[in-house]
């Protein structure tokens, strides 16, 4: 079973996962808000589409951004982070939007990934529900934690969660941390200091 990381609660990815991870996903789901009140269940319980956007910052020991990872961006220039594709709506069960890291085939230089999630249309996050995201061993399919982002509010971006080389592999850090932004590139130095 998963474990539900609180903000700022880190693990160590081998030791939950119980072996070396060489290739791991995260995921990324949301749900558009369902209108409330009267008029809103009256005309409808659907709620519009929300476009939101995951993305990855590669960053190395100093914090310095190397690479993006996101929508006009879907593989690292290394070759060993993948984005899946954008989803504009929300719509579906699952994971909504996922990068695939080849951890084995990162270079040594890269000491962090910082995962984001913004609105590229500037909706805030009070027309999202349901949000979370999750990190999953991708050889064998298991889900090693996950993150519910319940902060609903006028933000437009969220640091989600970063990935960390250390001496005995890579630990995952949950972040939440609420910021404006309509895409990643307006969130890098931000989120390269959410890396502690």
């Amino acid at each position: 079973m998963a474990i539900t990381l609180e903000k700022r609660q880190t693990i160590s990815l081998e030791k939950t996962a119980g072996s070396t991870l060489r290739n791991v996903r995260l995921g990324l789901g949301w749900d558009a808000a369902k209108p409330s009140g009267f008029f809103g269940k009256l005309l409808g319980g659907g709620g519009e589409e929300i476009d939101l956007d995951a993305s990855c910052i590669v960053a190395d020991a100093a914090r310095n951004p190397l690479d993006l990872v996101w929508f006009r961006q879907l593989k690292s220039k290394c070759g060993n982070i993948l984005h899946t594709g954008d989803n504009r709506t929300g719509h579906g069960d699952g994971d909504d939007e996922s990068i695939i890291v080849n951890l084995a085939g990162l270079s040594p230089d890269v000491n962090a990934l910082v995962f984001t999630v913004n609105s590229f249309t500037g909706q805030s996050f009070a027309k999202v529900e349901n949000a979370y995201c999750r990190i999953v061993d991708e050889d064998t399919n298991k889900e090693l934690a996950r993150i519910n982002l319940s902060d609903q509010g006028n933000h437009t971006g969220l640091i989600m969660a970063y990935l960390k080389r250390d001496a005995n592999g890579w630990t995952f850090t949950a972040v939440g941390s609420t910021t404006r932004g309509r895409t990643v590139q307006d969130l890098k130095s931000e989120a390269a200091g959410a890396i502690a």
